[in-house]
């Protein structure tokens, strides 16, 4: 940023900013209406239409494009930045793309699962959303605590997906309530990968507040 012209600079990110969260919140809009119209696939990472909502990549793709439509909001009505919302939606949905590149890539196939929505919900917006979160916004700094703050979407998710399987059972495939294949390797596995992903998803939001500090 350039210090010695502050309402240029600020009038600069603002308006890059407006642009990107529009891009955001439209391709997750596209992305959706592609899902309601989508068929299951053979990854078993898909289901037909609204189905797909049980998926932490939907749900944390859709609060995305919803924290993109607010921050619009707070820039139109000349607000600040809304960091730890921001933080959160873009550590949730970089934890998808580094899920689905890293473990179930090798499992099913790439181009398998960049297929339809998928695309827009695996690869597009969240490296949109990691460029908006760097390069936008002011200079609010985001603390150890906004990252730990960041990962409680995804304890929350973990939390429900587990209690779901303690109360209904994991049920068996095609019907399982276990759609990820966590407890394939027994409950106490299914703990230990649960909390791996809280990890990482707080590991990825620690590497986020780093790269907006360095373009600082």
């Amino acid at each position: 940023m350039n210090r010695n012209k502050p309402g240029l600079s600020m009038n600069t990110e603002i308006r890059s900013g407006l642009i990107f969260n529009t891009v955001i919140a439209v391709l997750v809009m596209v992305g959706v209406i592609v899902m309601i119209h989508s068929k299951a696939n053979a990854t078993g990472l898909t289901e037909s239409g609204w189905a797909n909502l049980k998926f932490y990549t939907v749900l944390s793709n859709i609060f995305a494009g919803v924290v993109a439509l607010a921050q619009i909001i707070m820039y139109l009505k000349g607000r600040g930045y809304l960091k730890v919302l921001k933080l959160t939606s873009a550590a949730a949905v970089t934890l998808t793309f580094l899920v689905v590149a890293g473990f179930f890539g090798p499992l099913y196939g790439w181009i398998k699962l960049y297929k339809g929505s998928n695309l827009f919900f695996h690869l597009i917006v969240p490296l949109l959303c990691v460029i908006e979160f760097v390069f936008s916004g002011d200079d609010g700094k985001i603390s150890l605590r906004d990252c730990v703050l960041a990962s409680l979407s995804t304890l929350v998710y973990g939390s429900v997906y587990l209690i779901n399987i303690l109360i209904n059972g994991k049920g068996v495939w095609p019907e399982s309530n276990d759609w990820y294949g966590f407890l394939n390797w027994g409950f106490g596995m299914g703990m230990v990968i649960f909390a791996g992903i809280v990890a990482v998803n707080f590991g990825v939001a620690c590497a986020l507040r780093k790269l907006r500090r360095k373009r600082k």
